[in-house]
């Protein structure tokens, strides 16, 4: 059923690679006009060309830049229908050796990356009486890991934002929904793949017995952003393949894995 975002202009920030490249190319394949957003310049614009999208380096940490941002699309697009929320970094340690400049640096992108993200597309959506946002969230904003606290604490942040503002735009008829992936075949699970064993342990954590791809996800933000989910707004959708239905993921090698996978 293609074409479920027909006449719909999206941003997807950090839509350069990983799951955001996988979101922006589902997008396009349901003929959205993509916009990819990201502060890797030609990884971009490599990104963009492939989907016949637009690209536009942003900062999403920093105000200015997301703002020139959303001017720039509906200054040329004359609208904005969808903000995915998805830019984010990676960050590892043990708790007591984390420092404060891990901590600022993951909290800086994916916390308030998405608030502000969030704050400015939902003040245009608002105005205009309509919109979706999407956040990007994680398995691990469910699940504690003594050697994520500065990612896990940011993706448990996306998921209470999502729920606030969901609770303040719902009444100028905006939805603001998050994804929760879990471990996807990306950069970030690079290391995990490459060792047998801690794949493996990944695998037998998951109920579904493998590891999900960026179309995993990029079709739960199809939905989410599409006007099939015209009644969904503060939930999070948790794309996961059973990972959070395992009973005790604590063991030392789902540790490790989830440490690699995190630097």
């Amino acid at each position: 059923m293609a074409g479920r975002l027909n006449g719909k202009v999206a941003i997807v920030t950090g839509g350069a690679r990983g799951l955001g490249r996988g979101i922006a190319q589902r997008f396009a394949a349901e003929d959205a006009r993509v916009v990819i957003a990201d502060i890797a310049e030609a990884a971009a614009a490599d990104a963009a060309a492939a989907i016949d999208g637009e690209s536009v380096v942003c900062d999403v940490s920093e105000r200015a830049s997301v703002q020139a941002l959303v001017d720039r699309v509906v200054a040329k697009h004359g609208q904005l229908d969808v903000m995915v929320a998805n830019a984010g970094i990676a960050g590892g340690a043990p708790f007591l050796e984390l420092s404060d400049e891990l901590w600022d640096s993951v909290i800086a992108v994916n916390l308030r990356g998405v608030f502000l993200c969030n704050q400015i597309a939902g003040r245009y959506f608002a105005g205009r009486g309509g919109g979706a946002i999407v956040n990007t969230a994680s398995i691990l904003s469910a699940r504690a890991n003594p050697t994520t606290a500065a990612y896990s604490a940011s993706k448990a942040g996306v998921v209470s934002l999502t729920h606030s503002a969901a609770a303040a735009l719902g009444q100028f008829g905006v939805r603001v929904n998050a994804i929760g992936p879990g471990y996807i075949e990306t950069q970030m699970t690079e290391g995990i793949r490459a060792d047998p064993a801690m794949a493996q342990s990944v695998r037998d954590a998951t109920v579904l017995g493998r590891f999900g791809t960026p179309t995993d996800i990029g079709d739960a933000a199809v939905f989410l952003a599409s006007d099939e989910a015209a009644y969904i707004t503060g939930q999070v959708l948790f794309v996961d393949g059973g990972w959070l239905l395992h009973r005790n993921p604590r063991g030392e090698q789902m540790q490790r894995a989830t440490t690699t996978a995190l630097r």
